[in-house]
């Protein structure tokens, strides 16, 4: 397996020469970047100093450490899918410098015990930042402890995977996190619509004999839970939007003034429900691929900032588990490794959103959302990612960092790539 090179800086490190990007410093240029005990001290045109590792980052971009705020490491309890330090590892590769992680582990995370587990797991490939629950045990009947797991160290809450069915559950935990401003993501699906569905509702599931999954199953719980936040003044975070009506739900709530912010992951704006004909199960996720105008509309949200952030739902699972009938496979596929070559080739290259708005979605906006340290300025840590926008690569799960290889985009020849990640200072070699 490759390994990812980590190297401890106690000395000095020059970056000289990349064009760093940070939208939130309005930034866009050439510059060197000196780095000394893992902050950064110096941004300018020019910068010389013989004591420091000089690393030439001429035709490389320099952007603030990207960041997942949603991500499956499966430990504690299915650690042949995956752990935090392969998931960890996968991250870096994919040039994440922080990652969070959900809940729903076995056993879940819903108290301050298992936060501070995930905490003691990391390894500096990574900063992991943990989820917790809404309820314990995810069984949507009871809060869990929420003020002691953001004491610990959760970043937010959520139920990712079985939603708040209790809207007064609902109501209670966004009114108890508006006292930590910390976001309730919330996964919106009304289990009764979406049923036994493995895919998109309409003529082809019809056609392939799968059982289909409305837009409406998303969108209800997403204009009930946007309802409750507009209630109580709590912070709602849309997870992986799929579909227009969502888009349309949070784009008017905004205008309105509700506290709310969204994500969308690459396979809404790459891949849509033609993909499930043969029946690949690594096409099977939930929410699942929608129509071809959904797609467009997710695309159009990205453009105008409806849709704040990319995340990747990284989803390992075993080869046994997914090499199953399409209806029968769990839903998820990987996302670490790809998802900034994906972005990169298929949002940038195709000029439907610019590098720097790129950035926002995929760095500033997440540590903005979370409230994690995250920018190219003076005295902040060094949490960088360096990126090549001329590598041309094709995506060979059987390379990947990760422990599981349920990859849709096997195959795919993508350009630009992270080659680097500094970590608090510490480089990264990819």
């Amino acid at each position: 397996m490759n390994k990812v090179k980590i190297q401890n800086s106690e000395f000095r490190i020059l970056l000289k020469g990349g064009r760093v990007i940070d939208p939130q410093n309005h930034r866009d240029e050439v510059l060197d970047i000196l780095i000394e005990d893992g902050r950064i001290t110096g941004i300018e045109t020019k910068i010389d100093n013989a004591q420091a590792e000089v690393i030439d980052l001429k035709g490389k971009y320099v952007f603030p450490g990207l960041v997942d705020m949603h991500v499956h490491l499966r430990e504690p309890g299915r650690e042949d899918e995956e752990t935090i330090a392969s998931g960890s590892r996968a991250a870096a590769a994919g040039g994440f410098t922080a990652i969070a992680c959900m809940p729903n582990t076995q056993p879940v995370i819903d108290s301050q015990g298992l936060v501070q587990f995930i905490k003691s797991r990391q390894i500096p490939e990574c900063r992991v930042y943990p989820v917790g629950a809404i309820t314990k045990g995810l069984l949507g009947e009871e809060l869990a402890e929420i003020g002691d797991m953001h004491q610990s160290g959760a970043v937010a809450i959520s139920d990712d995977g079985k939603p708040v069915t209790n809207s007064n559950l609902m109501r209670r935990a966004l009114d108890y996190c508006r006292m930590f401003d910390i976001p309730v993501i919330s996964h919106c699906e009304d289990k009764f619509l979406s049923a036994d569905g493995a895919m998109n509702e309409g003529a082809l599931a019809t056609k392939l004999g799968l059982r289909g999954i409305p837009n409406a199953a998303e969108a209800t719980m997403a204009a009930r839970d946007v309802m409750l936040a507009d209630l109580t003044g709590g912070r709602v975070h849309i997870a992986h939007v799929s579909c227009a009506e969502t888009v349309d739900i949070v784009r008017r709530a905004k205008r309105a003034g509700v506290k709310v912010t969204a994500e969308t992951c690459p396979q809404y704006f790459i891949l849509s429900q033609e993909a499930v004909i043969g029946y690949d199960s690594m096409m099977r996720v939930n929410p699942p691929l929608r129509s071809k105008a959904d797609l467009m509309t997710i695309i159009d949200a990205l453009k105008d900032g409806t849709i704040d952030c990319i995340a990747t739902d990284h989803a390992p699972h075993s080869s046994e588990e997914k090499e199953v009938e399409f209806d029968q496979a769990p839903c998820g596929m990987l996302g670490l490794e790809t998802s900034l070559g994906l972005c990169w080739t298929h949002l940038v290259e195709k000029n439907i959103l610019t590098a720097s708005q790129l950035v926002e979605k995929m760095a500033v906006n997440p540590a903005r959302i979370l409230k994690i340290e995250n920018a190219i300025e003076l005295k902040a840590p060094a949490n960088l990612t360096i990126f090549d926008p001329q590598a041309e690569w094709v995506v060979d799960p059987a390379k990947f960092r990760s422990k599981s290889r349920n990859s849709p985009f096997k195959g795919y020849k993508l350009k630009g790539r992270a080659v680097m990640t500094l970590v608090n200072g510490r480089k990264i070699d990819l």
